[in-house]
């Protein structure tokens, strides 16, 4: 399966090259979009069922992951299946926790903590990570 193309909606270019879609669960997947091979869903209680393979990390609204490490490995899983596979990464909004760990994911991906938010507000989201509690989860995360 084909990774994302650069110009799909929500769709994150890391450094390495490899792509992520990041978006809100509140709204439908984008018109005529393919669906992911493999979702992770960063929500306060377990996803809605969807017929392609997902994995739950539990992240409270405008917090932080209940379990970092649960979070650490299911973006190492995110990231290495992104070299051949289209994956996503989502909350209700697409905003906060979504940015935070694609911010993440940068790190993942060679980028320095401290420019990691910086990259993802530039190239996903204006607004993505929405705490400054959530900017220092990013700055202190390690690949």
């Amino acid at each position: 399966m084909d990774p994302w193309a650069e110009t799909e909606p929500g769709v994150l270019v890391l450094p390495s090259g490899r792509r992520v879609r990041g978006r809100g669960l509140r709204r439908p997947l984008p018109d005529g979009s393919p669906p992911p091979a493999f979702g992770l869903y960063l929500l306060g209680r377990p996803p809605c069922p969807v017929p392609w393979t997902t994995r739950w990390v539990c992240w409270p609204d405008f917090r932080l992951p209940t379990a970092p490490v649960d979070l650490h490995d299911a973006l190492r899983e995110l990231w290495q299946r992104a070299e051949t596979e289209r994956v996503e990464v989502a909350c209700s909004g697409g905003t906060g926790r979504t940015g935070t760990a694609l911010a993440c994911l940068a790190v993942l991906d060679g980028l320095p903590p401290a420019r990691a938010v910086a990259f993802v507000r530039g190239h996903y989201r204006r607004h993505a990570v929405e705490t400054r509690g959530q900017a220092r989860f990013v700055a202190s995360f390690t690949a």
